[in-house]
């Protein structure tokens, strides 16, 4: 009677037999079923043990399907499959997904392995927990995980629970990224897209600046990450000129540069007639002229900030009509755009009709920002002043400012409106005024005016998307922050341009003695310190592995291993080098460091050694015996890497086929900038065919790689635009937002980000006949990544027109679900912060030096200048340090200057920096150099003091100065 069935579950079963081989576990699903005999299971069992998983699951599943079947025996396996949490099994067996949503997770799983090097460094007994609470993992499952993290170690528990998440119904892979988010899981960027430091590498100080490395990567079309037609793209594009080109303001002349000189812009000033916009830029700036706050989204060099220029004219011009002031502040999120925008956009076209101003960290007017804000008209201002004296507003000082005194913010590269970030600060406080305006309004009050939003950015991403409608809620609610009714985008048409893309891989080295040499170094230490890497030497696995150790050795006082873990980092470091660069660079780079320790270990005046321990000793030896050895191979082009091979032919075909060569190589940190511009200006090929390099890093201060003033960057940027530069090799500081023109050629060499950074770079390269181009590096992974970056931009773009198709009454539904769920998030936050300030007491919070774990000090000997430095200036603290120059870390700011470190006196440790301030020296506490107790329990993870929960008293400057006056009376 049930033959007709038996025979559709059976074939049902056999369509989706390769399915089931991945997704069942046979163990705990033999477990559930009965009408299997003993001696069958057992078979199958023994199968499992000797032959693995996907061959005991052909057995089993012969086993089920195999005639005569007992009545149910279907249900049966589905419910076998159900209770041993082979979910994603199941469904297939009740309502198979649709081929896009298989597509879709296979792609997800896809990632998961790729990515499992990094995923296995979670918290796993904290991910254990929150998968089985949100029903991702089986109870047995989480059991399995429990015992292998307890028998095998954390990072074994983490592979078995990736092995089990993918066999989790469908919706597993989002509700994994919110487990890994709430979990803090460091390396979450390579899956959602967020920010990463690449170039802290080989730093014993602060974590690189923001305005050096932007963001992650991944969430792929794993498929097409497979697929080798894909890593060779070369797309043909109709020759275009600079979409500002013929954006005249001059009805005389047609300018064929974006920006002219600052002095002839300023000049020119009151000669500018109104700003002329392509039709396409009209579209975009409708809405923002009739007061809508709205998000522009247009490519890089499609002219945005022109846009932005236009619409701030337009409504200072309504303003004044009305008789009304206008207030408009233009927010970028780095220094250099400050200076850009001024000089080559807003001064220009609104000068001398209204009053502009720049402000920024790096701005020398001795005057209140607040007096700024009222005396001018439009102020261009880094986001991070705003939010400063909006908070002075809300903390009831005088020297604030309020949302209310101005009427038009314009936010520039707005996809940095999220979680975390200054621009959502500030946005947070506009969203919280606007629900409150609406309560006043029913009450009949008079609601706080607030200021219209523009937002400009090239791509919002898709965040960690990886299925279309994430990546609307992604976009939605970059949407809701900015409280934009509309996003606005529009077709280029003629003035689309895109440059021809190659990606162009590397073979590993046939013969690699410079870095054999440093593998048996660091495999020396690992049998000295006991420890085992779980990846390969080198790659950023390891080096996340080595902190990791590092951080955990300083929080046990196991001083062996944490300073053998902080000499492995600089040796892989090495090795990244040399596959980055020249051997010889990666040598000097790991001789400065061994001198540099040297040096610690005796005092400034050379009196007296500085302990040294027996691991420090090994480690010294160890180097000095190798030397020698690493020199004369470091020395040898022979054994010169591929990549650098690559990397020289690409830019002498660039320069020997074009007339006019202009181009841009992105690396990926400061030190390889560095090296890579003195390679190419001692290669004499180069000079031949005449290249004219240099380099551009960030301003963030760092000990081991010394930074770029903004001095340096706008010199190094005039000449580049000025063509006595044609070469620029930069990190991720030139990347976004800065307006480099008449580019022709743009490298991306071992560095792939995330969508959002891709877009940025290839839109540096905006000249005719521009060329984008992906050089490999070993380890680096980069052809994977682009080929996921590809997918996220093209899901981008699909989920952005998706927005834009919906009803405007269900845009603004959904606007407002995400708006009041960030309002309660935050006021969560707030409430959390408030219990975490009352958490710690000051004179129970112990700093003990992170070296030699000698006690430093208690929470009530600090004190914070500025809201930003903690500093220590009692006479007992005075006594533990030396004082050494530093000639890398050397900043002169508005009131204090730091020149020097300060180091253990006993085991010359790095605690922090000297500040002359107000001519007052301050030793300057770096909090990451320290092991902080709180009621002698050890905090775990303490490497900002943001972490700490502790508010700290100002320093009292007249205070301690009339302390030390008395001291030199009496003395």
């Amino acid at each position: 009677m049930a033959s007709d069935d038996d025979d559709v579950n059976v074939g049902l079963i056999e369509v989706y037999r390769h399915r089931l081989r991945d997704l069942i576990v046979v163990d705990p699903v033999l477990d559930h079923l009965d009408f299997i005999e003993y001696d069958q299971k057992e078979q199958i069992r023994q199968k499992a043990r000797t032959d693995g998983n996907i061959a005991a699951t052909n057995l089993l599943i012969s086993a089920v399907i195999k005639k005569p079947h007992n009545l149910g025996w279907f249900t049966a396996f589905v419910d076998a499959l159900k209770h041993s949490g082979c979910y994603s099994a199941a469904e297939y067996m009740q309502v198979p997904p649709r081929p896009e949503v298989e597509a879709e997770n296979d792609t997800c799983v896809k990632l998961i392995q790729l990515l499992s090097p990094s995923l296995v460094e979670m918290p796993t007994e904290e991910v254990r927990l929150h998968c089985f609470s949100k029903g991702l993992i089986s109870q047995e499952d989480s059991d399995i995980i429990q015992t292998t993290t307890t028998n095998k170690g954390p990072i074994s528990g983490a592979r078995e629970l990736l092995r089990c998440i993918v066999r989790a119904q469908t919706g597993w892979f989002s509700t994994f990224l919110d487990i890994l988010r709430e979990t803090d899981h460091k390396n979450l960027y390579e899956l959602t897209g967020r920010p990463s430091d690449f170039d802290n590498k080989g730093s014993d100080d602060k974590l690189p600046s923001l305005m050096d490395e932007s963001t992650g990567s991944a969430a792929a079309a794993a498929e097409s990450c497979d697929s080798p037609q894909l890593m060779d793209i070369s797309i043909s594009e109709e020759p275009e000129a600079d979409l500002y080109e013929a954006v005249s303001t001059d009805p005389r002349q047609l300018p064929h540069s974006l920006e002219p000189p600052q002095q002839e812009a300023a000049a020119r000033g009151p000669e500018k007639a109104d700003i002329v916009l392509r039709d396409y830029q009209k579209d975009v700036a409708r809405p923002a002229l009739e007061g809508e706050n709205i998000i522009i989204c247009l490519p890089t060099g499609s002219g945005k900030t022109r846009v932005a220029v236009y619409i701030t004219k337009k409504h200072l011009d309504r303003r004044r009509a009305e008789g009304c002031s206008g207030k408009v502040v233009v927010l970028v999120n780095k220094v250099p755009l400050v200076e850009q925008h001024y000089s080559a956009e807003f001064l220009p076209f609104l000068k001398p009709s209204y009053k502009v101003e720049r402000v920024s960290g790096d701005c020398q007017l001795k005057i209140s920002f607040t007096e700024i804000v009222k005396n001018n008209d439009v102020i261009i201002c880094t986001a991070q002043i705003l939010e400063n004296f909006l908070e002075r507003s809300n903390n009831g000082e005088d020297e604030g400012v309020k949302l209310s005194d101005l009427t038009l913010i314009v936010i520039d590269e707005c996809h940095h409106t999220q979680k975390g970030e200054v621009y959502n600060h500030i946005m947070m406080r506009y969203l919280m005024q606007k629900h409150k305006n609406r309560r006043l309004k029913k009450e009949q009050k008079e609601p706080v005016p607030l200021p219209q939003i523009l937002g400009l950015t090239a791509s919002p991403g898709v965040g960690a998307a990886t299925i279309m409608k994430k990546a609307e809620d992604h976009i939605l609610r970059i949407c809701a922050n900015l409280d934009a009714s509309k996003i606005m985008t529009s077709s280029l048409g003629e003035h689309k341009r895109e440059p021809r893309k190659v990606v162009q891989t590397v073979e590993d080295r046939k013969e690699d003695p410079f870095g054999d040499v440093i593998k048996n170094i660091m495999n020396a230490i690992h049998a000295h310190a006991e420890l085992s890497p779980t990846s390969d030497l080198g790659s950023q696995n390891y080096e996340q592995w080595v902190v990791q150790k590092e951080r955990i050795a300083a929080t046990e006082e196991n001083q062996k291993v944490r300073v053998c873990a902080e000499h492995l980092r600089q040796y892989s470091e090495g090795l990244n080098l040399s596959n980055t660069i020249r051997m010889r660079d990666a040598f000097s780079f790991l001789n400065k460091y061994y001198d540099e320790e040297i040096k610690k270990k005796a005092t400034p005046d050379d009196e007296r050694d500085i302990q040294i321990t027996d691991t420090e000793r090994f480690l010294f030896n160890l180097f000095k015996d190798k030397k020698e050895e690493l020199q004369k191979l470091a020395d040898n082009p022979q054994y010169e890497n591929d990549s650098l091979t690559k990397l020289r032919s690409k830019v002498l075909h660039e320069f020997s086929s074009r007339e006019a060569a202009r181009g841009i190589i992105f690396t990926k940190t400061r030190r390889s900038a560095i090296a890579l511009s003195q390679w190419i200006q001692e290669n004499p090929k180069f000079a031949d065919i005449g290249v004219k390099a240099s380099h551009m890093i960030g301003g963030g201060d760092q000990s081991v790689v010394k930074p770029m003033t903004m001095a340096e960057q706008r010199d190094v940027l005039t000449k580049f635009r000025d063509g006595d530069v044609n070469l620029l090799i930069a990190t991720t500081v030139a990347e976004e937002g800065l307006d480099i023109a008449a580019c022709n050629f743009v490298i991306r060499y071992g560095l792939v980000t995330n969508e959002i950074a891709m877009i940025q770079a290839q839109g540096r390269g905006r000249a005719e006949d521009s060329s984008y181009t992906l050089v490999e590096v070993k380890n680096s992974g980069v052809a994977e990544k682009e080929c996921v970056n590809e997918y996220r931009i093209n899901m981008m773009n699909k989920a952005i027109d998706k927005i834009r198709a919906l009803d405007q009454a269900d845009y603004d539904k959904r606007i407002l679900e995400f708006q009041i769920q960030a309002i309660m998030e935050e006021k969560v936050r707030m409430t959390k912060k408030k219990q975490k300030c009352m958490q710690y007491e000051k004179c129970e919070v112990k700093f003990s030096c992170r070296s030699c774990s000698k006690p430093v000090c208690t929470g009530e000997d600090i004190q914070i200048i500025e809201n930003m430095h903690r500093v220590n200036v009692t006479p007992e603290f005075s006594q533990l340090f030396n004082k050494r120059e530093n000639t890398t870390l050397q900043e002169r700011l508005l009131d204090y200057e730091t020149n020097y470190f300060i180091a253990c006196k006993d085991c010359g440790q790095r605690w922090g920096s000297m500040m002359l301030y107000k001519g007052i020296d301050c030793p300057c506490l770096h909090v990451k150099n320290f092991v902080v107790t709180f009621n002698g329990k050890k905090i775990s993870k303490c490497t900002k003091w943001s972490e700490l929960a502790i508010k700290f008293p100002a320093f009292d400057y007249a205070e301690h100065a009339s302390r030390l006056a008395d001291d030199e009376d009496t003395d």
